[in-house]
């Protein structure tokens, strides 16, 4: 469970990185409104999650598909 905890934390941070400069940014472009800048980074955040979550898809499934190779090669 450890594992999985500090893969959390590190998301969480770099949540937290690309918060930071995307409010900056929002906030020189457009002034400081809360509930704009909330819901464009809600949006930045879904399609974040969505490609985090096409790239693990593909880690895994390349993953599954090597360990499979590997075993054909593994002395029995």
């Amino acid at each position: 469970m450890g594992k999985h905890r500090d893969v959390v934390q590190i998301l969480l941070l770099v949540l937290l990185g690309m918060f930071l400069p995307f409010l900056g940014s929002i906030t020189l472009t457009y002034g400081l409104e809360i509930g704009k800048i909330g819901l464009a980074f809600m949006y930045f955040v879904v399609i974040f999650s969505a490609e985090l979550g096409v790239v693990y898809l593909y880690f895994a499934l390349s993953s599954s598909r090597a360990n499979k190779n590997i075993e054909k090669y593994k002395p029995k």
